[in-house]
């Protein structure tokens, strides 16, 4: 049986991770019996979650997830869509994961009111003497990477306004489908969900995770997605 290793439901959602809640929306779309278990993202490849066990073999990135259920166990994510359909989710899934992820990102972990309020959850396992010194070199390592990145060089404005962009042409491309790319999921779905609804957990309170409010189809489809794909989670709530 497949394991995918998570870190756990938060925030009221499947996962704090947006890569987690895509790669469980992928098994779940795959029909593919597996389990879900908390992970170590300390002992897990690469150093990050989610990760897969699949017959003794470990995969981690939620990309490289899905390629090795296509590959391993002949699932098709394509929902029967053409090759110019599939090369739009590609270039929508890119957007989200390698662009709108950093300015999450900096907006929970980099807004003190967001932080205290979520991300600092996650070191209270840590005794208290030295909690105060990992929280200051984490939230450093994490600046850090911002800053490679390239979005942490820009102003709240400007990551609000490319924010505002990201979700404007997310919105345009699903328009009034039930789907990202038509009447049936596909793959895509996943990392589109995954994303939108990240946005929309009601814990945090930032301009660039509420400009996803101001598409009434995005928060129409989230609430979808949710019911459909994971109604063991409460009810969210509408914008």
């Amino acid at each position: 049986m497949i394991t995918v290793y998570t870190f756990g439901p938060a925030f009221a959602e499947a996962d704090p991770s947006p890569f987690v809640i895509k790669a469980l929306m992928l098994l779940k779309l795959s029909g593919l019996e597996h389990r879900v278990e908390v992970g170590d993202v300390r002992k897990a490849p690469k150093a990050k979650l989610p990760f897969i066990s699949d017959d003794g073999k470990q995969i981690a990135d939620s990309s490289l997830i899905k390629m090795h259920l296509e590959d391993a166990h002949g699932v098709d994510f394509s929902g029967g869509y053409s090759d110019e359909a599939l090369a739009v989710g590609w270039s929508v899934e890119k957007m989200l994961e390698d662009h709108l992820y950093w300015i999450l990102v900096d907006a929970r972990w980099m807004d003190n009111d967001n932080f205290n309020k979520g991300p600092r959850m996650f070191f209270n396992e840590i005794p208290a003497p030295f909690r105060s010194l990992v929280v200051w070199m984490v939230r450093k390592e994490v600046r850090r990477n911002l800053w490679g990145q390239g979005l942490g060089r820009h102003s709240g404005e400007e990551l609000l306004r490319l924010a505002r962009q990201d979700y404007a042409a997310l919105a345009n491309i699903l328009g009034d489908k039930p789907y990202l790319l038509g009447e049936r999921p596909c793959g895509y779905d996943a990392s589109c969900y995954a994303f939108v609804a990240s946005a929309l957990v009601s814990l945090f309170d930032h301009p660039a995770i509420d400009a996803v409010k101001q598409h009434p189809n995005l928060v129409a489809y989230s609430q979808r997605m949710r019911a459909q794909y994971f109604p063991e989670l409460p009810l969210a709530e509408a914008a």
